[in-house]
């Protein structure tokens, strides 16, 4: 397909096929006009998808140099390196033009910031603590703000800085919002809702060649405790959760997760290398799997070696790995792991991390519902999530207020017909036959 889908000038089309751009995107397809065209967006596609390329090109596109006193263009990213990448993306797309951008990335005095804006800007890339720092000092004028644009929105809240895009949104008053993500849930919709009303929701996949693997099942929770609770819960069926293993991040966690597990059978519950010597436990891997009253083992990805799984018949994740390739490895399916079942727990800070899990493999996680027992531990005042205020581009050609009511994705909803120890026994060998 050629770059003249996406209706760019000459001089963007000739930049793109210098920097190696050939094809548009999918997001640059659904996307493009819409931004040129003033809406608001929140645009959701994997690492890769193009996301921070589509944004280039539109500011490109609608922007009129001047160098005013003012910036006409927000973008506030995660950390300085991010912020360095979008800026390079800038100049590489930009040539033969008079480009005014500066970074305020938190890598000098305030003050050389202030003085520096002053001389005039048309683009400013920020990181959200700095950005606001600058404008409490005066120095960022927000008033004849065009576009403000949110880099990976799903890193910025994993990282805390919610109030400062907020209260830079509301300080800017009337303009476009532009908000680009690799996931979407409740903690980043409660950041947006304070500053952005209808906009369009598109989201795209870009799964690669589909791997075999043993079944996943995801479940989506919202937090630490909720996940005890659920691993509570289904754990007692010991009929069909026969032989587990659990694995956690750090050795500390997989200490207090094995005493939270107490259970009345003796040796039922186990860590892999214990921290002390009179705590339960295996040294070897292979002693827990031949001890029939040794049901569940808590292992921590922390210097942990590669494991033989054959004869284990599911695998938690109830914490994910920090590399991909630990968690691909245990999931690959092999002549030996034919009956296992791999379940994933998940908090809203992790979805990213699943989705470039699945976008590895090549498809999406099965999502399950939470048990009806399981208690669901939520913060005080927590307020839903009006999801009608969040807008589909497939819906309505003449949308109101910017696009029409989202409805989630089919590849997105929820399996809520059978529980985890039906879908288990559908899904595997019954070893109790």
């Amino acid at each position: 397909m050629s770059l003249d889908k996406l209706k760019l000038s000459k001089g963007l089309v000739t930049a793109m096929t210098d920097a190696g751009y050939l094809t548009p995107k999918e997001i640059q397809l659904k996307t493009m006009s819409r931004i040129i065209g003033g809406q608001d967006i929140i645009a959701v596609g994997p690492e890769g998808a193009g996301k921070t390329t589509t944004y280039v090109l539109a500011v490109l596109s609608k922007l009129k140099y001047t160098k005013d006193d003012a910036p006409k263009v927000l973008i506030l990213v995660a950390d300085q390196e991010r912020g360095d990448a979008v800026i390079d993306q800038f100049i590489s797309l930009s040539r033969n033009r008079d480009l005014n951008i500066m970074g305020l990335l938190g890598t000098g005095g305030l003050e050389s910031d202030v003085n520096e804006l002053a001389l005039g800007t048309d683009i400013v890339v920020a990181t959200p603590t700095r950005a606001r720092a600058v404008y409490l000092k005066l120095g960022l004028n927000l008033s004849k703000l065009q576009t403000f644009i949110v880099d990976d929105a799903a890193q910025i809240v994993s990282q805390g800085m919610q109030l400062p895009v907020a209260e830079l949104a509301r300080s800017a008053g009337k303009c476009q919002h532009l908000i680009f993500t690799e996931v979407v849930h409740d903690k980043l919709y409660k950041m947006i809702d304070q500053f952005m009303n209808f906009p369009a929701l598109i989201e795209v996949e870009d799964f690669g060649d589909k791997a075999e693997t043993v079944p996943q099942m995801l479940y989506h929770v919202p937090n630490y405790k909720t996940k005890l609770h659920l691993l509570h819960t289904l754990l007692r069926d010991d009929e069909v959760f026969d032989k587990v293993v659990v694995f956690v991040n750090s050795r500390l966690t997989a200490q207090k997760l094995v005493k939270s597990l107490e259970s009345q059978k003796e040796g039922e519950y186990a860590m892999l290398k214990p921290l002390h010597f009179d705590e339960s436990g295996f040294d070897d891997f292979g002693d827990f799997k031949e001890v029939p009253e040794a049901r569940v083992l808590v292992v921590a990805n922390e210097g942990c070696p590669e494991l033989d799984l054959e004869g284990i018949s599911f695998i938690f994740h109830f914490e994910l790995p920090e590399t991909k390739e630990v968690f691909l490895n245990r999931i690959l399916k092999r002549p030996t792991t034919e009956e296992m079942v791999a379940i994933t727990f998940s908090t809203d800070l992790e979805l990213a991390q699943v989705r470039k899990l699945e976008q590895a493999i090549g498809q999406k996680f099965e999502q399950m519902e939470l048990p009806q027992e399981v208690q669901i531990v939520t913060p005080p005042k927590s307020k839903k999530t009006d999801k009608n205020k969040y807008l589909s581009e497939e819906e309505d050609e003449n949308p109101r207020g910017g696009g029409a009511y989202h409805q989630k994705k089919d590849s997105n909803s929820k399996n809520y017909n059978y529980g985890i120890g039906q879908k288990a026994k559908m899904t595997m060998k019954k070893k109790h036959s």
